[in-house]
């Protein structure tokens, strides 16, 4: 057995094995199941039981999904190879979880998680060259309803008004009756995904902008739509559709400065108090 596969079934067997408890101090718990030398009791279910729900149904159910871990636990422990340091993979995974919590610790107590325009615009000003488009984008509005349409010279009129009051009333009427709609004119779209709500071959990834406005119907839908600015693959990415892009980008940078910061200050510290110590190996 190849050991890139042994290594995610060790971490499966070691969350198992904590389901298991010790059977030393279950003498008088009521068993519910037994693999191998493996015991399952009561006493493990605490607090499974929500209110008013049949408990027969939730004890037999854990049962069952608790037998099929045990049996994965133990035939991953007899298929371990010999050369397989199963200690040394327990301090590994204990470190990397203690580790990974302080790090979430340092994170919420020091780390900024604001994101100013400013570093934003500079973020995208320095590297959208990096932010070629992969598929083609568009900003529209997009409605997809129901037919026969509800009030239908209504949302004609709405959908065809440039008066800034019947806006709303028209995310209103989308919001009661129609399937999908999509009526923020700052928010870029895939193209694949808009020609994917619309009948077949009326947008195209080969040429989004061939048609600004569409209104069409079939036997189960009426379908609007209005572009307002499309980019094509390998154009640049604009600001917006990458904005949320640069802000994860730019708070992980700043949690991996926090985190080194913090290991070359204790390093310093500890150095200074005696408690590191570095050995000459030649």
């Amino acid at each position: 057995m190849k050991r890139r596969f042994l290594l995610p079934v060790f971490c499966v067997a070691v969350l198992a094995a904590a389901a298991c408890g010790r059977q030393s101090e279950k003498l008088n718990d009521k068993p519910l199941a037994r693999v191998f030398n493996r015991t399952l009791y009561l006493s493990d279910m605490e607090g499974m039981f929500p209110p008013g729900q049949d408990s027969t149904l939730i004890i037999n159910s854990y049962v069952e999904r608790w037998i099929r871990e045990a049996l994965l636990l133990q035939e991953a422990e007899r298929n371990i190879p010999s050369d397989l340091n199963i200690d040394k993979l327990v301090r590994d995974y204990r470190a990397s979880l203690v580790r990974h919590s302080y790090e979430q610790f340092l994170v919420e107590q020091l780390l900024d998680s604001t994101v100013t325009r400013e570093e934003l615009e500079a973020f995208y000003e320095n590297n959208k060259e990096q932010y070629q488009l992969e598929t083609p984008i568009m900003r529209c509005f997009f409605i997809k309803i129901p037919q026969p349409v509800y009030r239908a010279e209504e949302l004609r009129r709405l959908w065809n008004s440039n008066r800034a009051d019947d806006f709303p009333k028209l995310v209103q009427y989308c919001s009661q009756f129609a399937e999908s709609h999509l009526l923020e004119d700052s928010t870029w779209y895939k193209v694949e995904e808009i020609a994917a709500e619309l009948p077949e071959g009326l947008v195209s990834i080969e040429n989004p902008g061939s048609k600004r406005e569409i209104t069409v119907r079939d036997d189960r839908y009426e379908y609007f739509l209005k572009v307002f600015e499309w980019k094509n693959r390998q154009e640049i990415a604009p600001f917006s559709y990458i904005e949320n892009q640069a802000r994860r980008f730019i708070l992980r940078r700043r949690m991996d400065s926090l985190v080194e910061e913090k290991k070359n200050e204790m390093y310093d510290v500890e150095m200074r108090r005696g408690n590191v110590e570095i050995f000459d190996i030649r």
